[in-house]
């Protein structure tokens, strides 16, 4: 199967506006996420409404495209953008990689791939539950999953219920797994997702990748041992920058 990888970005951001073009050290965010995804990817696009993110890819030499400002998700913009360039480049499967994780570890995206190599319409990344505050925290949405490592459900509490256990100790007594949010579709499938009205268990989680279980979509989890470090604050970019000169990156 041939792969590309979409990295949906936009300048408008509550908690930090122009977050793509913040500087981590000599680069702008969406350079690092654009140049790690490039070492598992032959094709990577930058999907934005914004001039300024658009100007900035191409300066640093990244391939980068324009889409509508109106969409409500990455999904959305990832879909169109695929539409777009389905005209121009030859490939099977969308990954949608996050433009706020500058640190998104090639080998993560080798497992999204590897997914494909079995009957799934997306792919998803899980990572296994290591203590209590993490199990119960609605911001880290859990997922339970089949025989075939295929997604059950997807929830923001803990799941599934242990009974007859002491909550503080579940994390101990058997494997919880909590979601990553990088993704991979089909590339007919992500046509077909964007397209689907938003369902109850969807607007009751708000989590969109219920929408697509909800109507019959497979999604295929692989597990990381990587929590990549996401960028949703002026505060988190200081950390990524501390993080950066501890190893000595620049």
């Amino acid at each position: 199967m041939k792969f590309i990888g979409i990295i949906p970005a936009r300048f408008e951001s509550t908690r930090f506006p122009g977050k793509p073009l913040a500087m981590l050290g000599d680069k702008p965010m969406i350079q690092w996420v654009f140049e790690n995804a490039s070492k598992a990817l032959e094709n990577v696009w930058v999907a934005t409404d914004d001039n300024r993110i658009f100007t900035a890819v191409q300066k640093f030499g990244g391939n980068a495209i324009k889409t509508l400002a109106t969409h409500q998700s990455g999904t959305d913009r990832c879909a169109e953008a695929a539409e777009k360039l389905s005209g121009k480049i030859d490939f099977d499967v969308v990954v949608n990689i996050q433009g706020d994780e500058p640190f998104i570890q090639p080998r993560q995206i080798e497992l999204l791939k590897l997914c494909f190599e079995n009957t799934t319409d997306i792919a998803t990344l899980v990572k296994k539950i290591e203590t209590h505050e993490e199990l119960f925290n609605p911001n880290r949405p859990k997922v339970v999953r089949n025989n075939q490592l295929n997604a059950l459900y997807f929830s923001r509490s803990p799941i599934p219920y242990f009974r007859g256990e002491d909550e503080n100790d579940w994390h101990n007594k058997r494997d919880y797994w909590a979601h990553i949010g990088l993704y991979a579709y089909k590339a007919d499938v992500l046509q077909k997702i964007t397209k689907l009205p938003q369902g109850k268990l969807e607007l009751a989680e708000s989590l969109e990748q219920l929408r697509w279980l909800e109507n019959g979509y497979t999604i295929m989890t692989a597990e990381t041992d990587t929590q990549s470090l996401g960028i949703d604050t002026p505060e988190d970019l200081e950390n990524a920058l501390q993080l950066l000169r501890k190893n000595s990156v620049f």
